[in-house]
C-alpha cells in the first residue's frame, strides 16, 4: 500500500508540473527588454519595453528549464492560478563584467532580453540572480497585462531570411539564427556561403553530426555600411549592423557586442533558440554566453574550432576548460562552491557532475599522466584557474584549439540539450 501511495504522489506531482502549451500560450513570442545595472557586488533590474514578435522558436513540450546552468533565471507565473508556466536560465555580458576589475570601481548598465511564448492571459515575470554560493535570490517581479496597448508590435530591422538547414518544425528542432556582421551589400553572397560553411563545421563534429536532423539554421540578409569590425587598440572603427568589437573587457581576442536591442530585432526575423553572429574578419577571436548569443569570425584559420567551441558555451552551458590564456575575470569560480557548468568541478559536489562516468580504477583527482589521457576523471586546471578547478579529461574542444574533440562529459551535456529542444 505504501508503494502504491508513493507512486500516486509521484504521478500527481509529475502531472501538476506538466504545462500544456496550448492552455497558456500563443504561437508567437513575448520579448521583454530590460536594463541590468550594478557593480561587483550589486545588481538591479528595470524594464525598458515589451514587444510582440511573430515566431516562437522554442519547445512546446518542455517549457520549464531542466538544467539550472545560468547565472540568471526568469520564472513566468499564470496570474490567475499562480502556476509556473515557463522558466529559463541564462547568463549575460553584465555578469561577466561583474567579475572584472572595472566593476570594483564603477557602476554600469547593460541592455538584456528575455523571451517567452506569448501568454494568453496575464502573467507575473520573476527575475532571479545567483549569490556567491550559487543560490537563487529573487531580484525583481514584473506583472504583464497581455492586453496592454504598450506591448509594441513594431518591427525594427525587418529583413529577408533564408534557410541553410531545414529539418522540421521549430518546436521540434534546435533553431539557430545567423546574423551577418560587417558584410556589405556586395558581400551578402559571401555570408550565404559562410553560413553553409559554418553549418558544415557544426555537423562535422560529434554529437552534432549524429543529430543533424534535429537542427534548423537560418540566415538574415542584412548588410552593414562597412566591412569588418571594430579593433579599438588599432583605432579601427567600422559602421556595422550590431556593433561588435574586439578588446571586449580589454581582452584582444574577446569579440562581443553590447548592442542587445538591434541584435534581438534582427534575430526576430526567424524563429530561434540560439543566435550566432558571424563577423567578416580575418582576425582570431569570438565569444559566447549561455542562452544569450555567440560570436566568431569567418576568415581566420581557426574559424571552425571557434564556431563549435563558442556554440558549446551558448547552447549547452559548457565552461572553458583552459587555464593559461589571458582573461579579464578575477576569481570567477570560488573554490568552496560547485560551479554551475556541467563540465568543470571544484569537487565540492562531484557526485552531481560526472562522477557516474568515472571508472572505479581512475583516481580522483586524476594525475596528468599519459595512462589516464583517454580516461574520464578530474584533471586539475579549468575555468581559467590552474588549481582547485577540475575538468573531465586531459584534453577536449573546450580546452584546446582542436576540432571534433568534445570529451564524453561535454557530449552528454550537448545531447541532453538537443533532446530538450527537439522532443
Amino acid at each position: 500500500m505504501k508503494k502504491i501511495f508513493a507512486l500516486f504522489i509521484v504521478f500527481a506531482v509529475t502531472t501538476y508540473c506538466q504545462v500544456k502549451f496550448d492552455d497558456y500560450f500563443e504561437n508567437k513570442t513575448l520579448r521583454i527588454d530590460y536594463f541590468h545595472s550594478g557593480n561587483v557586488t550589486d545588481d538591479s533590474y528595470s524594464i525598458d519595453e515589451l514587444k510582440e514578435e511573430p515566431y516562437w522558436g522554442g519547445s512546446k513540450a518542455h517549457l520549464l528549464d531542466e538544467f539550472d546552468y545560468g547565472k540568471y533565471k526568469t520564472e513566468v507565473y499564470d496570474k490567475e492560478s499562480g502556476k509556473m508556466i515557463f522558466s529559463k536560465t541564462y547568463t549575460t555580458l553584465f555578469n561577466e563584467w561583474q567579475t572584472t576589475a572595472e566593476a570594483k570601481k564603477t557602476y554600469k548598465t547593460f541592455s538584456e532580453t528575455v523571451i517567452m511564448p506569448y501568454p494568453k492571459k496575464d502573467v507575473n515575470v520573476v527575475f532571479y540572480s545567483r549569490d556567491r554560493k550559487n543560490e537563487w535570490v529573487k531580484k525583481y517581479e514584473y506583472p504583464v497585462s497581455v492586453s496592454s496597448y504598450f506591448i509594441s508590435k513594431e518591427r525594427h530591422l525587418q529583413y529577408n531570411t533564408f534557410q541553410v538547414v531545414n529539418s522540421g518544425p521549430s518546436d521540434k528542432c534546435v533553431d539557430i539564427v545567423m546574423i551577418p556582421e560587417g558584410y556589405t551589400e556586395k558581400e551578402l553572397d559571401l555570408f550565404k556561403e559562410d553560413c553553409k560553411k559554418f553549418a558544415g563545421y557544426l555537423f562535422n563534429t560529434t554529437p552534432f553530426k549524429e543529430n543533424k536532423d534535429k537542427f534548423n539554421i537560418w540566415g538574415v540578409l542584412v548588410p552593414s555600411q562597412e566591412s569588418g569590425t571594430d579593433i579599438p587598440k588599432n583605432n579601427i572603427w567600422k559602421k556595422t549592423i550590431v556593433n561588435t568589437s574586439f578588446y571586449t573587457f580589454d581582452v584582444e581576442r574577446y569579440l562581443m557586442t553590447t548592442d542587445n536591442k538591434d541584435l534581438r530585432d534582427l534575430a526576430a526575423n526567424a524563429p530561434y533558440d540560439q543566435i550566432y553572429i558571424i563577423v567578416n574578419s580575418e582576425k582570431y577571436g569570438g565569444g559566447s554566453i549561455y542562452n544569450h548569443y555567440s560570436c566568431g569570425t569567418n576568415k581566420n584559420p581557426y574559424a571552425d574550432y571557434v564556431f563549435v567551441h563558442e556554440f558549446g558555451h551558448g547552447f549547452a552551458g559548457l565552461a572553458d576548460e583552459y587555464y593559461t590564456s589571458e582573461v579579464a575575470y578575477e576569481d570567477p569560480y570560488p573554490l568552496d562552491v560547485e560551479p554551475i557548468e556541467p563540465n568543470i568541478t571544484t569537487l565540492v559536489h562531484f557526485d552531481k557532475k560526472w562522477k557516474d562516468m568515472v571508472d572505479s580504477s581512475t583516481p580522483i583527482p586524476t594525475p596528468s599522466e599519459e595512462k589516464f589521457y583517454s580516461k574520464v576523471g578530474a584533471f586539475e586546471g579549468g575555468g581559467y584557474i590552474a588549481k582547485g578547478v577540475y575538468r573531465p579529461m586531459y584534453d577536449c574542444q573546450m580546452k584546446s584549439k582542436s576540432v571534433n574533440n568534445f570529451c564524453p562529459v561535454c557530449k552528454r551535456a550537448i545531447e541532453r540539450m538537443i533532446k530538450f529542444y527537439s522532443e
